[in-house]
């Protein structure tokens, strides 16, 4: 087992190699709308998972999912030489690449956010004009002079209570 600090510089290190790689060197079409976002490498520096995404051509534009995932595939075995090359570690770790879901999650987290902060501004909205059902101040309160309005018929524990 390696020192998770080494792991950890090595995964920062392989994501640098793999995104340069992607962005200058492979020349496939697919690719140009890849993004690394993350990469970890096992304990025993035998194995690393590449996360990915990968955005439209355009705005309006649905990104090409498989398309991105057959060409990482395709570039797997180039993209290992490169990492191999530029960490010089004694054995060059397998590449797997995983498509990162967290972008997509996050985007679904804001709209519920944008939601639930559109249901609060209509219920202060709603709030802002209510008044109560009953009495304006149905509780017991204590004069100016210190006696009680209110109930009459309250026992001497409730006085004491008040009182203090």
């Amino acid at each position: 087992m390696a020192d998770p600090g080494r792991a950890k510089r090595l995964s920062k290190r392989i994501a640098t190699i793999v995104a340069s790689a992607i962005e200058f060197e492979i020349k496939d079409p697919p690719l140009a709308f890849v993004t690394v976002t993350d990469t970890k490498v096992t304990g025993d520096l035998h194995d690393a998972t590449v996360y990915y995404t990968v955005r439209g051509a355009t705005l309006d534009a649905e990104p090409d999912y498989a398309g991105a995932a057959a060409a990482l595939e395709r570039a797997k075995g180039t993209l290992r030489s490169k990492v191999g090359a530029g960490t010089g570690v004694r054995f060059t770790p397998t590449l797997s690449f995983v498509l990162d879901k967290v972008p997509d999650t996050a985007q679904k987290m804001e709209e519920l956010l944008a939601r639930a902060r559109a249901a609060d501004a209509d219920l202060a909205r709603i709030r802002a004009g209510a008044v109560p059902a009953g009495d304006a101040q149905p509780y017991r309160v204590v004069g100016e002079e210190g006696t009680i309005t209110g109930h009459d018929d309250q026992d001497a524990g409730d006085r004491d209570r008040l009182d203090d």
